[in-house]
């Protein structure tokens, strides 16, 4: 029995996330800004469902989360830092206060909850801590600087976390997927900066359409994610990255290629900066 705590678990991969846990007889703490939403969505789940208010930008919610967790269940035994939302629209043009929501959200929002959850984990000297970051978050594009820049940080601080965390037996990974067919470019879960700029109409504006144009239409399979996530947490050494779907295997390899081409091109000059 594995003890999982959930953030963001009202929707998306998160709601599917604990169905698929509990139906596979673990327990979940399955936070959300309105816990009846989940309660709602899993009648039968008796006593292995704990859910519970969680915003991860209040630390007195995060803290009484992880009392709760403790209270009812003793342990946990996987984090899933899943919460978080898409900002999409060009550099210029994304204003400072919608780029620190985003991040009080998407990177401090998940520090809030790792730092209370790791005590934990230290104490038990297991666990698995899953980082839900993006394709995105290992390369970005035209429009998807802040949202890429937000996971881009957390993937960095889980990227330290597991060479912190491997001595004490801690897992930590960082899942990449590509593009789901969840809410998430509905207006639920991604906001948009509108083009006004007229040089960004072919580069951003194209990206803008494109999410209106794919909602719904994405090649993933949401409820498969979730089965690839629990054989991930199953299995003995999990990687640091698991991508997840085609689309984010060839983005993650296309910019690997890139790097190597780039890298190889410019090797001398890299080189002619030592003593």
């Amino acid at each position: 029995m594995t003890v999982w705590l959930i953030t963001g678990a009202s929707r998306g991969f998160g709601r599917l996330l604990t169905g698929a846990a509990l139906t596979g007889g673990d327990k979940v703490v399955a936070g959300a800004r309105d816990a009846r939403t989940v309660t709602k969505a899993f009648p039968e789940a008796g006593n292995d469902l704990l859910a519970v208010d969680l915003d991860v930008t209040d630390a007195g919610q995060v803290a009484a989360a992880v009392d709760a967790a403790k209270d009812r269940f003793g342990r946990i035994d996987v984090l899933v830092n899943n919460a978080g939302y898409g900002l999409f629209g060009s550099v210029e043009e994304t204003p400072d206060v919608e780029v620190r929501q985003l991040f009080d959200t998407n990177v401090f929002g998940l520090l809030n909850v790792t730092r209370a959850v790791l005590p934990v984990l230290r104490r038990q000297r297991s666990g698995h801590v899953i980082t839900m970051s993006s394709s995105a978050g290992f390369a970005s594009s035209a429009g998807r600087g802040m949202y890429s820049a937000s996971k881009a940080a957390v993937e960095a601080v889980s990227e330290a976390l597991q060479e912190e965390l491997r001595p004490l037996g801690i897992h930590v990974t960082i899942v990449e997927p590509g593009s789901f067919r969840t809410d998430f470019l509905s207006a639920n879960s991604a906001r948009q900066v509108a083009v006004g700029i007229d040089d960004y109409t072919d580069t951003v504006g194209s990206l803008l359409a494109a999410i209106e144009a794919n909602d719904g239409k994405q090649p993933g399979d949401p409820a498969a994610a979730a089965t690839a996530i629990r054989r991930l947490v199953a299995g003995a050494n999990p990687p640091l990255r698991l991508q997840l779907g085609s689309d984010s295997l060839r983005l993650v390899e296309g910019k690997l290629d890139l790097v190597r081409q780039e890298s190889d091109r410019w090797r001398a000059l890299a080189l002619s900066t030592d003593f």
